[in-house]
């Protein structure tokens, strides 16, 4: 057992989840800001072998990365480059500011190794986390930078694509790659829109979308992948894997968090919201697999859920994934995660598998403008 979990994680777990988890963000935030805080995160996150990923006409310095919603703002992406992290999801954004729903809202469940959470999309809105992203230049490394993108909270499923788009139009020139979060549990009937006509208008729209922003702003289009959830039957996920294939999708993030509380100990887990961390991992790896196998390759997939350790990271992506993100696992195990999983990887011989559709990479991606 190490410091973090022996002695730091005790210690954390006694205060509210969100306010240490706003600390968290806060010490990121001035350790990034000056050069003796850089040194100390890239001593937390060790020497990390060259373990280059090409995915998405993009080229990813390791294949792990922060899942979205650690940094809803786009607050700490170069402290989270500096950790070892190979890209990091900002977000999910809506258009304008929203507050999520009442607190309490997030809940550890320690003998779990897992976390419940019905945040709700709480973000200072997108134009915040442009203006965050814009200023980054070179401080974020050679980390990606993908934008999970959501709708307003009282927004209709009718008029959701509209929500997207906004988000979309406004990130479009600072961001590697986007997501589409139409799978988080605690926005209500969000889910409504991995099915039916819905998940047809709602993709056609941000393809159109891409395209379009690809035109106007002399840019290629952005790689786009549908983020989806854990508790789809197989013939809904079949029909949401042919939707995102028919539509252009460039992969899908599997997956988001469960509603289901199999196996779950912990005295939180009768709070409602979406579970994450150890309980989710097979589900992950069973979906992961499903795809890779179904799809032939077609979709690449970023692979989530319940990644906690080395072997974890290693059995997703021998399940097909190409890139792993980690969220939870962050909570339990501590900064020097995605570090120790680089190295891990490395010593295992992984090398990750050529892409399968190799696309053009898109002018001045890994180049974020700079403000002025």
């Amino acid at each position: 057992m190490g410091v973090y979990q022996g002695v730091v994680a005790p210690l954390l777990f006694r205060f509210d989840p969100e306010r240490t988890h706003e600390a968290t963000l806060r010490a990121l935030t001035l350790a990034q800001n000056n050069p003796a805080g850089r040194r100390l995160l890239r001593a937390l996150a060790g020497d990390l072998p060259a373990s280059p990923v090409n995915l998405f006409g993009l080229r990813f310095p390791n294949p792990i990365g922060v899942a979205a919603g650690f940094d809803k703002d786009a607050r700490v992406v170069p402290g989270l480059a500096a950790l070892g992290f190979g890209h990091i999801e900002v977000g999910t954004l809506t258009p304008r500011p929203q507050a999520g729903n009442p607190r309490p809202r997030i809940f550890r469940l320690p003998q779990d190794g897992a976390l419940i959470n019905r945040m709700g999309f709480p973000n200072a809105g997108v134009a915040a986390a442009v203006d965050h992203l814009r200023a980054l230049g070179s401080a974020r490394g050679d980390a990606m930078v993908g934008v999970s993108l959501g709708k307003q909270k009282e927004t209709p499923l009718a008029d959701a694509l509209a929500d997207y788009l906004a988000v979309m139009r406004a990130v479009f020139p600072v961001a590697d790659y986007l997501a589409v979060n139409v799978s988080s549990p605690n926005t209500p009937g969000l889910r409504e829109l991995q099915g039916g006509d819905y998940l047809a208008h709602l993709l056609a729209g941000i393809r159109a979308e891409n395209e379009r922003l690809a035109t106007q702003h002399s840019l290629s289009v952005r790689p786009w992948l549908v983020k989806i959830a854990p508790d789809l039957d197989w013939p809904e996920l079949d029909a949401l894997l042919a939707a995102a294939e028919t539509a252009g999708a460039s992969g899908v993030i599997a997956t988001n968090t469960t509603l289901s509380r199999a196996g779950v100990r912990g005295s939180a887990r009768a709070e409602t919201g979406g579970l994450s961390g150890a309980p989710l991992r097979a589900r992950s790896q069973e979906m992961v697999a499903y795809i890779h196998r179904h799809g032939g390759g077609r979709l690449p997939i970023v692979g989530v859920g319940g990644v906690r350790r080395p072997a974890d990271a290693l059995q997703l992506l021998d399940a097909g994934a190409s890139l792993v993100q980690v969220y939870t696992g962050l909570v339990y195990e501590g900064p020097g995660l995605a570090g120790r999983i680089v190295r891990a990887l490395a010593k295992a011989g992984y090398r990750p598998e050529p892409p399968p559709s190799p696309t053009p990479a898109p002018p001045g991606a890994g180049e974020l403008p700079t403000v002025g």
